[in-house]
């Protein structure tokens, strides 16, 4: 697997101990599952225990990666790159301390240790305003620490905790796991916001981390639906997700309906598109207008639910 990044000035050619580089490995040896070779064993080994992990088995797994993928770019900006603007007007360490501040409300949920002072208000906007005004005086290094600290806490509690537990953080009940699995989406896009800005070329993750988040977005379209004012009671989607993490799902669009309808029911509407896509589509990244989908059936029907997506994304 070769990682191409953008030449920036004073850089070299990324060698093994690049943190990009290293980031790829991992994610190859990933995909290939358990290395049968002792050599790959080795490597892998080292590529792990060359940055620091945030992370944790079972459902944590691809918010802990996404964590370590952002840390990645972390570890291969140059100074002058930690204060650029990235995305919302706010530089690479705003950024970070964004990430913080988000996360900070489910470790708060769960009782583990939150970057910066107590949050003052379940309210993503207010605790970023919070974590900004907290880091304002701080050396990036410590910034990037204490988000990678809350993180890991977060990870090892959310592993020893039931997946199913309802969770309350910025002002939404849902599973635990849901929960991880939005934070991730937002840390895997917020890298990505950060990537192009840097010039820098990142894996994707696993298909088994996709799959979830992949799930996760589908499972939300009838809440962006019904928060865009566009629920459609008694019709239905059926939604292919092509690629990597892909699936196949037959979705109501309104709240509070059944997830399937009867054998044999007829969607009202039909939507193929890649999954990276769509997740990205439901993260504000990409327009309704021009997202590339096949369509069958009612296709105005399609064009609301494609335009609702992005009801729940933030800064």
């Amino acid at each position: 697997m070769t990682v191409d990044r953008q030449p920036r000035s004073g850089a070299g050619i990324p060698g093994p101990s690049d943190p990009i580089t290293r980031l790829a490995v991992d994610a190859a040896a990933e995909r290939l599952g358990p290395p049968p070779a002792a050599a790959r064993s080795r490597l892998l080994a080292a590529a792990r225990a060359a940055r620091r992990p945030a992370g944790a088995a079972g459902h944590p797994a691809p918010y802990a990666a996404r964590v370590a993928a952002m840390d990645a770019l972390l570890a291969s900006a140059a100074p002058a790159d930690l204060s650029r603007r990235i995305v919302e007007g706010w530089t690479l360490t705003e950024l970070v301390a964004h990430l913080a501040a988000v996360d900070g409300l489910v470790a708060a949920a769960l009782g583990t240790p939150v970057a910066g002072p107590p949050p003052g208000a379940d309210d993503p906007i207010a605790r970023t305003a919070e974590l900004h005004a907290h880091i304002r005086d701080l050396p990036a290094d410590r910034v990037r620490a204490e988000w990678l600290d809350q993180a890991a806490a977060l990870a090892e509690r959310a592993a020893a905790t039931d997946p199913g537990t309802p969770v309350t953080a910025s002002g939404m009940t849902l599973p635990l796991a849901d929960h991880l699995l939005a934070r991730a989406l937002e840390t895997w896009i917020h890298t990505a916001d950060a990537a192009a800005v840097l010039g820098l070329a990142l894996p994707r993750p696993i298909t088994e981390h996709i799959r979830p988040t992949a799930d996760l977005c589908a499972r939300l379209v009838p809440v962006t639906m019904a928060l865009s004012g566009l629920a459609a009671p008694g019709r239905t989607l059926r939604l292919t997700l092509t690629g990597d993490g892909g699936g196949t799902w037959h979705l109501p669009l309104a709240p509070q309906e059944p997830a399937e309808p009867p054998a044999g029911t007829p969607a009202d509407t039909e939507i193929s598109c890649d999954a990276v896509a769509f997740c990205f589509l439901l993260g504000g990244r990409g327009s309704p207008d021009a997202f590339p989908a096949d369509v069958h059936g009612d296709h105005a029907l399609a064009r609301d639910i494609l335009h609702a997506a992005p009801a729940l994304s933030g800064p």
